[in-house]
């Protein structure tokens, strides 16, 4: 028996039910109900067949409402759980899968452990939680301690809202994180195949969502890297260089946000941009594409209910943006090498120029081998490339970037055929755009499938772009997952490159010091009037 207070454990109640008569209970313990000599408990482990409407909680993953209430009162837990989860749904992902998914998961675990991320976001939730767990653990509360020790949590939607959950878990820096499940309910869903949970939206009935809940309790732990974003140009003589989201729509809170007056990276005279990614950052044509589409779907919502017509609309608009035919709909102004000169840095401190052919006109810096549904445009370089070039195997957890160049959307179709990939342009541990003046006046960039529109000033010379690493959180991956991580027993060695990209001392970066958040928001949170149907 686990309490959360050291008292002599009190039975379980016993309702007798007679033939025509209905049972009475007024709330409290779990039950044992008789019928007929048998005993039901009210109690499940519950990983059997699909149940009825009104099924019990399962056990396994059970927290009781104490745990996030403070004044609630203690109950009686007939035994640990040995996998309590929280539940994150974006209601609005997925059409009406979202929906469905909350109803499904408050009938199979408590109503208080999943939440609506349209009624309220994850950060108020875990502080909140966090703080209660100290609380408890002060009074000597043991049940309390272990659900800390073991929580693992669930985050359905998109990869905006996946992004979202893991940017505030990262900004928390718990003494012991939870790892992260990602449920696949919007379009591309790389988070989700990255690490084994697929890419089809899911089943919403009982039977699937205990089938997933049971593969969350197997799930191993796995660090992923997660990546700062630094921009920063001179106030424009005219006009703005604010970020511009389609239909002027607020975008994820991990795409760029102009930092606060307040903060270290601001400089006087110039305009400073910070966000953060887990997945990729993109500019050029795949972003344009994507800035396209989701502002398609913001004109018309009722035509994107379903993962198939998505991406149907998304390849058409690829035809109809010329991607086909870049070179003939598209200035070869708005080629990477044109726009801009591009800087790695492979070893600590060196920074060094990166070639990028005239060609290319959209640029990848990725970090999961899933990239647009599911493709991996770095692939696996051969054994004489990679010594050639000196290549290690693409890890999550290795901080460095995958440098992907692609000259049209002919290039991109070759990531369909075995072995295919874009044109592998470098690993890095940072990269940095210094973009040419004059040479366009925007251009669309791209994170974790967050696009937008980016103005550039045309009579500045100092527009920079900058991506360092920043630091890690933990996933939850099936064991088949693509996803590889430089600690794993398997994976050959690899331990010159697997130093902390943020070694370096301060002084050597002046943008160090801004790099304490996640995300873009100093608080990492929504803004209030954010429509949750515009996070992925």
């Amino acid at each position: 028996m686990v309490r959360g207070s050291p008292s002599l454990p009190r039975p379980p109640r016993l309702l007798r039910l007679e033939p025509g008569k209905e049972a009475e209970s007024s709330g409290g313990p779990p039950f044992t109900l008789e019928i007929s000599g048998k005993s039901f408990s009210s109690w499940s482990s519950g990983m059997e067949g699909d149940s009825p409407k009104g099924d019990l909680p399962l056990r396994d993953f059970y927290i009781p409402d104490y745990i996030f209430t403070p004044e609630s009162e203690k109950e009686d837990v007939p035994e640990k759980p040995t996998c309590p989860v929280i539940v994150f749904v974006n209601s609005k992902s997925g059409g009406q899968l979202g929906g469905d998914l909350i109803k499904t998961y408050r009938q199979l675990l408590n109503r208080v452990q999943v939440f609506d991320l349209g009624e309220e976001a994850p950060d108020k939730v875990l502080h909140r939680l966090y703080a209660n767990f100290e609380k408890l653990k002060s009074d000597g509360d043991k049940l309390a301690a272990e659900i800390e020790r073991t929580l693992r949590l669930i985050v359905a939607g998109g990869d905006g809202t996946a992004g979202w959950l893991l940017g505030v878990v990262c900004d928390l820096k718990l003494a012991q994180p939870p790892p992260i499940a990602t449920v696949p309910l919007g379009t591309g869903n790389n988070l989700p195949f990255s690490f084994g949970w697929g890419k089809k939206n899911p089943g919403t009935n009982h039977q699937s969502v205990k089938y997933f809940l049971d593969q969350v309790k197997k799930a191993k732990e796995m660090q992923i890297d997660s990546w700062h974003i630094v921009m920063r140009m001179r106030d424009p003589k005219e006009g703005t260089c604010d970020p511009i989201a389609p239909l002027e729509l607020p975008h994820s809170l991990h795409a760029f946000h102009r930092v606060s007056r307040s903060d270290s990276l601001n400089l006087e005279g110039y305009h400073t941009f910070r966000g953060g990614f887990w997945n990729y950052f993109s500019m050029g044509m795949d972003a344009q594409v994507s800035y396209a589409f989701h502002s398609e779907r913001k004109l018309h919502p009722e035509k994107f209910k379903n993962q198939i017509i998505n991406q149907t609309t998304y390849a058409k608009l690829g035809a109809t943006q010329g991607w086909f035919f870049a070179s003939l709909f598209h200035p070869s102004s708005r080629n990477i090498a044109q726009l801009a000169n591009v800087k790695i840095m492979r070893r600590l401190g060196h920074w060094e120029d990166l070639h990028i052919p005239r060609s290319i006109r959209s640029i990848v810096c990725l970090n999961l081998p899933s990239f647009s549904g599911g493709l991996n445009p770095w692939g696996t370089p051969n054994q004489k490339k990679a010594r050639d070039r000196d290549l290690t195997p693409p890890y999550v957890d290795d901080g460095l970037l995958e440098v992907v160049g692609f000259r049209d959307a002919w290039h991109g179709l070759v990531l369909f055929t075995p072995n295919g990939h874009g044109t592998r342009l470098a690993q890095a541990r940072r990269i940095r755009f210094e973009f040419h003046k004059g040479a366009a006046d925007h251009t669309f960039m791209r994170i974790d499938g967050e696009p937008w529109k980016q103005p550039l000033p045309v009579d500045d010379d100092t527009v920079v772009v900058e991506i360092s690493h920043l630091r890690q959180v933990k996933m939850l991956a099936t064991h088949n997952c693509i996803s590889k991580s430089i600690d794993d027993p398997l994976t050959p060695s690899s331990a010159s490159h697997h130093d902390d990209g943020d070694s370096s001392p301060e002084s050597e970066d002046e943008w160090e010091g801004g790099r304490r958040k996640f995300g873009a928001a100093e608080t990492f949170k929504i803004p209030e009037d954010t429509d949750i149907a515009h996070v992925s």
